[in-house]
């Protein structure tokens, strides 16, 4: 599968994204192609549904935890930070944690978005994973809190990276009691950090704002600090809980 075509730039991410808002029907699965990957311990997956293809590059691991990616409103796979999906995704396998990163069908329409993600986690979920944590970057962010909002009973937590507020502001409340990550750069050129601080307000506990200094919308200038606080996040919010613990812990 040929991936270079719908692979974005890392700051070409529109602040708000086009077309209905509305979440379509269901998406029913059709037949799936399978190949090898680009990335060490990828597989490439090919999802034909009833209304269109979703393009995938799954890190499988054997453990009932996952975590599902999706970038801004121009699509594509690897995320935000020079590739930060695909680089924790080979981390998190390592560890036991499979990952999903997902490309939209119809890139920048909120509700058609939204159904892709929750398409991904029903295909999870045939696959023995139990919990997902969504991570979603731009307008990525407002796609995976309305996705965990919809996906109550599979979704333990959800982080919005440089997220717009377009599609999330009115949602983010009812993901309480599931943990909230925000991520923000204070230079960002895209999306003011004010975003961010306006859905960190409108969220309920647990939630936590990660501000950092002079980054910008991609990310790239804090890509270490990043990946050690995103990493730390998700091995906290997918650790086996027991009657002691809770994910906002």
């Amino acid at each position: 599968m040929n991936e270079s075509s719908i692979d974005p730039p890392a700051h070409e991410q529109p602040p708000q994204g086009r077309g209905p808002d509305r979440v379509p029907s269901p998406l029913t699965l059709r037949g799936i192609e399978r190949g090898p990957g680009e990335h060490d311990g990828t597989e490439d997956l090919r999802l034909t549904t009833d209304a269109g293809s979703i393009t995938c590059r799954l890190h499988p691991a054997p453990g009932d935890g996952a975590v599902l990616w999706v970038f801004g409103a121009g699509g594509g796979l690897g995320g935000p930070a020079g590739g930060l999906y695909t680089r924790l995704g080979g981390r998190l396998r390592a560890e036991g944690i499979a990952s999903l990163e997902l490309a939209y069908r119809h890139p920048g329409r909120l509700g058609e978005c939204v159904a892709d993600v929750l398409f991904g986690l029903t295909w999870l979920g045939a696959q023995g994973k139990r919990r997902a944590v969504l991570v979603g970057h731009s307008f990525g962010g407002a796609v995976v809190i309305t996705a965990g909002v919809a996906a109550a009973r599979m979704v333990a937590a959800v982080a919005a990276l440089s997220s717009q507020t377009s599609g999330a502001l009115g949602t983010v409340g009812a993901l309480s009691p599931r943990p909230l990550l925000l991520v923000h750069g204070t230079a960002d050129e895209v999306l003011p950090e004010a975003c961010s601080r306006a859905l960190y307000v409108g969220a309920g506990e647990p939630k936590q704002l990660i501000l950092y200094p002079g980054c910008r919308h991609g990310l790239d200038e804090c890509r270490e600090r990043l990946d050690r606080d995103l990493m730390a996040w998700l091995r906290r919010v997918l650790r086996p809980r027991d009657g002691h613990d809770s994910p906002g812990t």
